[in-house]
């Protein structure tokens, strides 16, 4: 199978890789944003976890103006049920399943891949791990919304509807509303989704709490 096309900054472990967390940026951003963190998550050596952060590819976005920057898909309007261009959202799904199964291929079980993703990653972590046909270790979203607005997306798959799944949100979240977070918690909730919920106190951002609630979440499903 062929791998992935996107670029992307990968960060090994000191041991054989064994794991592997695949971790989406947000609008206008790159991968660059969030591989920083890897020190701070503070992974054991022995569970060998590989991190990717991919670069989303570069595209004109309607409400920035038409400014050309990296973006999993196009957003046309603030409006949280039609916020997700979805032929976009469909595209990076195809990226984004492509990196996994490159994992996979390369000797990493599926249920030892975690899907990351923040904002706009986020939306297309829960997309494309609700659908994908293996299961994954976890799904983590934070400072996101469903792209399907407040209805799951169709064709989901029934290898990951145990997955556990970790949802952050900033409670002054100035860019995705809070509401639209907790919208998406309440629809994977009501659907049976073994879905965690956790808010704090900042904006469209991430903080030294979070880093180290997501370390401790990382670190069990990767165990």
């Amino acid at each position: 199978m062929s791998g992935s096309t996107l670029e992307r900054i990968t960060i090994e472990p000191e041991t054989q890789a064994k794991a592997c967390v695949i971790w989406l940026h947000g609008l206008g951003d790159s991968g660059a944003g969030f591989s920083p963190i890897v020190p701070a998550l503070n992974m054991p050596a022995q569970l060998g976890v590989r991190f990717i952060f991919p670069h989303a590819p570069e595209q004109a976005v309607t409400i920035n103006q038409g400014y050309v920057m990296r973006s999993w898909y196009d957003i046309k309007g603030m409006d949280i049920g039609n916020r997700a261009f979805m032929p976009d959202v469909l595209a990076s799904e195809k990226h984004v399943r492509d990196l996994i199964d490159e994992q996979i291929a390369a000797g990493i079980a599926s249920d030892k891949i975690v899907l990351a993703g923040f904002s706009q990653g986020g939306v297309m972590s829960l997309f494309t791990g609700l659908r994908y046909e293996q299961p994954l270790a976890g799904i983590l979203a934070m400072s996101c919304y469903l792209a399907t607005g407040e209805s799951l997306p169709e064709a989901l798959s029934d290898s990951n509807k145990a997955t556990p799944l970790l949802q952050h949100h900033g409670e002054q979240d100035e860019v995705v509303p809070f509401m639209a977070g907790k919208m998406a918690f309440d629809a994977l909730k009501a659907a049976g989704y073994d879905t965690q919920w956790q808010q704090y106190a900042m904006g469209h951002s991430v903080v030294p709490e979070q880093i180290r609630d997501i370390s401790q979440w990382l670190i069990k499903r990767l165990s």
